[in-house]
């Protein structure tokens, strides 16, 4: 209701236009101003209260396609995708009705016409003009409709641009804003993501791998760390029962690098499993496994052990 509500001002403003040219057409004598003037004044706010109602009626369709997809569900892929062709549609819809509108605007003037039929008549030196004065806006808004099509991003897609963790919040025609974690917005070009590399965690699926890697000594005991993996990812509702993998993934001179693989049902709460664990398995070396932390050794020659004086200047 509230969205039909929004067609009674433009719908009202194009009828009282339409009455009014009628009565400057038939009654000149009843216009104070001059007739013409009048005329040329009266087609105007007609073309402004047609492209109102036009842009209200395509924002109206929007809302109607987009009322049958959930974007706040858990599995919004379908959802997602749709809202970001609909949003860029609009925006590219919305751009060619108001161009058209200001077309039709200054062709009422004469002088107009006869700028645009001079610049038709010399239609190649113009057009590269142009075409070079315009080129990156121009490339930016075909970025924004290939966008649209081919969808290297949805809204709430999870991404990583310029180093920044963050989803996608708005797709306009020229730009990108990407909400970061900590609440900032980054402000991106729509020729960024055509051009330019960048991860997308959630471009099929929402569910994402979660690592965690820890460094211990050689001495720590793999399998009781493999199964307090298991035992912590069973006591949290943040893990989707899907991965479960302890490995160690490296070695150094002085350390084990451990990873353990981890799986959830999206990026926000794969971060929170992700420090869950962490902080879980470095609890259960510190409690269990004191020994197994990192160190450092030092081989002592058995003629400074034998002496304690240089032994005690070589530890100073």
């Amino acid at each position: 209701m509230k969205n039909i509500k929004s067609f009674i001002l433009p719908v009202l403003l194009l009828c009282l236009t339409i009455a009014l040219k009628q009565v400057n057409h038939f009654y000149p004598k009843l216009t104070i101003i001059n007739t013409e003037i009048t005329s040329k004044l009266l087609s105007i706010v007609l073309i402004i209260s047609f492209t109102w109602m036009v842009i209200k009626m395509l924002r109206l369709i929007k809302l109607g396609v987009l009322g049958n997809f959930d974007i706040k569900k858990e599995d919004n892929l379908k959802s997602r995708r749709v809202y970001t062709q609909y949003n860029i549609l609009e925006n590219i819809l919305i751009f060619v009705v108001i161009i058209v509108a200001i077309g039709f605007s200054l062709m009422l003037f004469d002088d107009v016409k006869k700028l645009g039929i001079s610049l038709f008549a010399s239609a190649g030196i113009s057009t590269i003009i142009i075409g070079f004065a315009a080129q990156k806006f121009i490339g930016t808004v075909l970025a924004g409709i290939q966008i649209a099509i081919t969808q290297p991003i949805a809204i709430d897609d999870v991404v990583i641009v310029e180093n920044e963790w963050g989803w996608i919040e708005e797709i306009n025609l020229t730009y990108v804003v990407v909400r970061i974690w900590d609440k900032r917005r980054l402000i991106v070009p729509t020729t960024y993501f055509i051009e330019t590399p960048f991860q997308n965690w959630t471009r099929n699926t929402a569910d994402i791998l979660g690592t965690v890697f820890i460094y211990t000594d050689y001495t720590m005991d793999v399998k009781a760390l493999r199964e307090e993996l298991t035992r912590l990812l069973e006591s949290t509702d943040l893990w989707d029962k899907e991965v479960n993998v302890l490995q160690v993934t490296n070695a150094t001179e002085q350390t084990m690098e451990i990873r353990a693989l981890m799986s959830a049902k999206n990026s926000p709460t794969a971060w929170d499993l992700r420090v869950f664990i962490r902080e879980g398995l470095i609890t259960f070396i510190q409690e269990n496994y004191p020994d197994a932390l990192p160190k450092t050794r030092i081989d002592i020659p058995e003629a400074i052990e034998a002496d304690p004086l240089s032994k005690e200047e070589m530890m100073n």
